[in-house]
């Protein structure tokens, strides 16, 4: 499932990836579906439901409990990093910083960011690092937890991967993806985060979902 997940994603994004992009473009929703039949003055109607971003509940760098709630009516960018990732974390955090920059001041979209080694990413390690890439918690969110929630999360409703390894280095395995998720926590587009032509993309994407050109 999490491969055919992927594989959609990328089929999708490289449809997106163009210099200029149709402003009546719609965005998929990516994920499973479930049909489900109901009656409506006595003849069958199916309604669609999507896969959406599970509830959770995390801390924030300034000891703030994030949920679903708390991105209630924004669109908002989810990752898995840690902050001693000696690999792909660094290039992608200077990648979210750009989206960062594009909409620090749109209160519409919001960025997430979970770390996979919650044992040392307290609160406190994680509010050093959001001091020194210079961004603002209201906006940018670095979260830790339990650690079974939040591989759970991972792998489960943002179908990426976020896990310990012992072979890789610095100890965990996680995806690269930059996850874009609408107002009604569904995920619309998967990005390679390591990639800036793909986050090129995100960026303008993001205007898609808040309906701003």
């Amino acid at each position: 499932m999490m491969r055919l997940f992927i594989l959609l994603a990328g089929i999708a994004l490289a449809a997106t990836a163009c210099n200029e992009v149709k402003s009546s473009y719609e965005l998929p929703i990516l994920g499973r579906k479930e049909y489900v039949e109901r009656e409506v003055n006595g003849e069958t109607v199916t309604d669609t439901l999507y896969h959406t971003i599970a509830p959770f509940e995390f801390v924030d760098q300034d000891s703030a409990i994030i949920t679903n709630a708390t991105f209630n009516n924004q669109v908002y960018v989810a990752d898995f990093f840690f902050t001693s990732c000696p690999t792909i974390c660094p290039v992608m955090k200077q990648q979210m910083l750009r989206v960062y920059e594009a909409y620090k001041n749109d209160p519409e979209v919001a960025i997430i960011s979970h770390t996979i080694d919650p044992t040392h990413d307290t609160v406190a390690v994680l509010k050093s690092f959001a001091e020194k890439l210079g961004v603002e918690s209201s906006k940018w969110h670095f979260v830790t937890g339990d650690k079974d929630k939040i591989y759970d999360i991972g792998e489960n409703s943002y179908m990426v991967v976020a896990n310990e390894d012992e072979n890789a280095p610095g100890g965990y395995i996680h995806s690269g993806a930059f996850l874009l998720v609408d107002q009604k926590g569904r995920i619309r587009q998967v990005y390679d985060g390591t990639v800036p032509e793909q986050v090129d993309v995100l960026i303008n994407d993001i205007k898609r979902l808040t309906k701003k050109k």
